[in-house]
């Protein structure tokens, strides 16, 4: 996947995102009277500027910025220049205190308004997703002690039904977040229901960077299969070697395999080694010399060839469902996904802060421009999950006590209540430079992640 094609969804990404975001500041200072004076996407040179005046007179710019990592609308204010006597009751430091709140406020706010209709529009278009079937349990690990066995399709995490593996993954991780105990709700591979309890007791989950599941001891389960090649990546190891589609990989190195998650197995421990694949195509042997490539996954080196397996229909239909609802139920749906996730991201955060979560957790906009990549290649509805998530992060981020950010304004106006006049000028800047600052240190921490994960 080529670096343009991640910087270009991760533009339009963000700049969706910003645009939403600021357009609620905007749409609200209007409508509450206050004259805006810039409307501006982005940071930095201009790259576009136009002016449009509105139906009561005002005439404001709107600007298109070289650094598209955030945006800002500029009102009159009297902090910021002299403003007419005539002009004085438009500006914004002039506004009551309960305009201002929902002035500041209205920014996150579109960002949630945001989530919930991409989210309504994920839930309405449906998705094919992997049904939750639990494969063999690490010996010793949490998983196993529980009892869960091969093939158990979990039904219910604690009182949340699940539908798909994505969905088990997020609710482990947002009941289990804290320890204890976690019912799960299973039907075996007997047709019966049976409860297994996870016990993670004092278990912090993002206490280290890496999969959960492998933590805990899950797998996702996979039937017994042939090893017949699916299809291979462009400019992989296995298109380099000459692997096709409908190849049946039948050794290895002299060592005869008998399923797909042996060859899997066996390429992963074999990082940019030469291998000797006996392939049959079209009922004749072919010898393939294969070179797996190297990647780091939870700080150890695997191979990997850029293939992936064939899967038979019939099999197929018995790993996917199809989820979709009605216009009405997506929307139900929509509202307790963005108050799920928004929570889930808070407590995530807190627990950065507690040190019960590793700062590793922290993705900066090389990993986002990334997943911006991958999401828009899986399809339509992956993108659209993909912005209603940074959707949610944008509205919680900004929603903290940060001086540089709407929070810290709220934080400010809250002060002004309790105290019965505004912070001074001075509080107020050094609020701006300890913001900076923060905000400084953690870009560098998201940005040194980031290239962490490149390295690796």
């Amino acid at each position: 996947m080529s670096i343009l094609h991640n910087i270009f969804f991760f533009i339009l990404a963000i700049g969706v995102l910003v645009t939403f975001h600021e357009f609620g500041h905007y749409w609200v200072a209007r409508k509450l009277g206050v004259k805006v004076l810039r409307f501006s996407v982005g940071f930095g040179k201009s790259l576009y500027t136009w002016r449009r005046k509105t139906a009561d007179g005002d005439e404001i710019e709107y600007v298109i910025a070289a650094i598209p990592l955030g945006g800002y609308v500029k009102m009159l204010d009297e902090r910021e220049g002299n403003v007419p006597d005539a002009e004085k009751p438009r500006a914004f430091n002039n506004q009551s205190i309960s305009k201002r709140i929902a002035i500041v406020f209205a920014g996150p706010a579109f960002n949630f308004i945001l989530a919930v209709f991409l989210y309504w529009i994920v839930f309405i278009l449906g998705a094919t997703v992997d049904r939750p079937f639990i494969g063999e349990a690490e010996i010793d690990s949490v998983a196993a002690h529980a009892g869960f066995e091969i093939k158990d399709e979990v039904l219910k995490v604690g009182g949340a039904s699940v539908q798909s593996w994505n969905e088990f993954r997020l609710e482990i991780l947002g009941q289990g977040l804290d320890g204890g105990d976690v019912p799960i709700v299973v039907r075996g591979a007997d047709g019966a229901e049976h409860t297994r309890i996870l016990a993670l007791g004092d278990m912090k989950l993002l206490e280290k960077e890496g999969d959960i599941f492998k933590r805990i001891g899950f797998s996702q389960w996979w039937p017994q299969l042939p090893a017949e090649i699916g299809g291979v990546v462009e400019q992989g190891a296995a298109e380099h070697a000459g692997l096709q589609k409908n190849d049946v990989v039948l050794q290895v190195d002299d060592i005869v395999v008998e399923q797909w998650l042996d060859l899997v197995k066996m390429i992963r421990e074999q990082p940019n080694k030469a291998m000797q694949f006996l392939v049959s195509r079209d009922g004749i042997e072919i010898m393939l010399t294969v070179i797996p490539q190297s990647r780091k996954v939870n700080e150890e080196d695997q191979g990997y060839i850029g293939a992936y397996q064939h899967v038979p229909d019939a099999v197929m239909q018995q790993l996917v469902t199809h989820i979709d609802y009605s216009p009405t139920q997506a929307v139900i749906k929509a509202i307790v996904k963005t108050w799920d996730m928004s929570s889930l991201t808070l407590r995530v955060l807190w627990k950065m802060v507690t040190g019960e979560a590793s700062l590793s957790n922290i993705s900066g906009p090389i990993t986002i421009a990334t997943y911006a990549g991958v999401t828009a290649s899986i399809g339509l509805v992956s993108f659209i999950s993909f912005l209603a998530v940074i959707s949610v992060s944008l509205g919680v981020l900004n929603l903290l006590p940060i001086p540089m950010l709407d929070g810290g304004h709220l934080f400010y106006y809250l002060i002004e209540i309790i105290k019965g006049s505004p912070v001074s000028e001075a509080f107020e800047l050094r609020g701006q430079q300890i913001g900076i600052v923060l905000l400084g240190l953690l870009m560098s921490v998201a940005i040194f992640n980031d290239i962490q994960r490149l390295v690796q």
